[in-house]
């Protein structure tokens, strides 16, 4: 968990820094990303917000993906991080 905290830190002064925010969309993370990035004092000057999309339902219901759509897209993929983060922009 020092590691995470850690990487977290050097995130947060990144981000303020460079006057920039960060949206989250975890999956098999749960929240631990959006959890470690809020528990850096002054998180709320970069963190916009997060959520948990982990199953189907969600996915369809939070971010109007319809995996039939895509039938060759694997969960756990570049491709599929790429599609996710482009929906939630």
């Amino acid at each position: 968990m020092n590691r995470l905290s850690e990487s977290a830190n050097s995130i947060a002064v990144l981000l303020k820094q460079r006057r920039e925010t960060v949206a989250v969309a975890e999956s098999s993370t749960g929240g631990l990303i959006s959890a470690a990035l809020l528990a850096v004092p002054g998180a709320s000057a970069y963190f916009v917000g997060g959520g948990v999309i982990y199953t189907q339902t969600a996915r369809e219901a939070l971010l109007g993906i319809n995996m039939a759509n895509f039938p060759d897209l694997r969960p756990s993929t570049e491709a599929y991080a790429q599609l996710v983060a482009d929906t939630m922009r």
